[in-house]
């Protein structure tokens, strides 16, 4: 099967969008936010809750992920499309200007910054990690869940294009 083929059939499954960040403390002496969107997240399990992020191996997202156990999720909503474009470009040398004029809070639990205005936003610790061909599995603990009163609905990627409900 070849990848063109495999990444066409693929692109016909809705996914919701969301913004992956953690504070990585090892990147200079003041630190720096890290930001990823990203399309394969899930739920795993209510009891204990867990979720699970797939994030390419050897990319940024997967070195800060390995050594830094605590991060957020912020799950975009349809007027956040300028966020996910944002934090989707590859070849990037910093995170720092992407965060600039974003209104962000920081979690209390994991340190990481939680996106204003989206759905909702979840704080992560990592529970394991599990290669699969060229990505990573990322499962975590949910510490916190908040929903904020966004009005709208989710941000959804669908056929190779940001899409919205409706």
């Amino acid at each position: 099967m070849s990848d063109d083929k495999f990444r066409t059939a693929l692109s016909r499954l809705a996914a919701g969008v969301v913004l992956v960040t953690a504070y990585d403390e090892e990147d200079g002496p003041r630190g720096e936010d890290v930001g990823m969107t990203a399309t394969a997240f899930l739920s795993v399990s209510l009891e204990p809750p867990l979720v699970m992020v797939s994030v390419r191996n050897e990319s940024r997202m997967d070195d800060v992920l390995e050594r830094q156990p605590l991060w957020a999720v912020s799950l975009l909503s349809e007027s956040q499309r300028h966020i996910a474009g944002r934090f989707a470009m590859k070849g990037r040398i910093s995170d720092r200007l992407l965060f600039d004029d974003i209104a962000y809070t920081r979690g209390e639990a994991s340190g990481a910054p939680l996106v204003g205005g989206a759905l909702a936003t979840l704080e992560c610790r990592t529970e394991q990690r599990v290669t699969a061909g060229d990505h990573t599995l990322v499962v975590a603990r949910v510490l916190t869940a908040a929903t904020q009163g966004t009005q709208g609905g989710p941000l959804l990627y669908f056929r190779g294009r940001y899409r919205q409900l409706g």
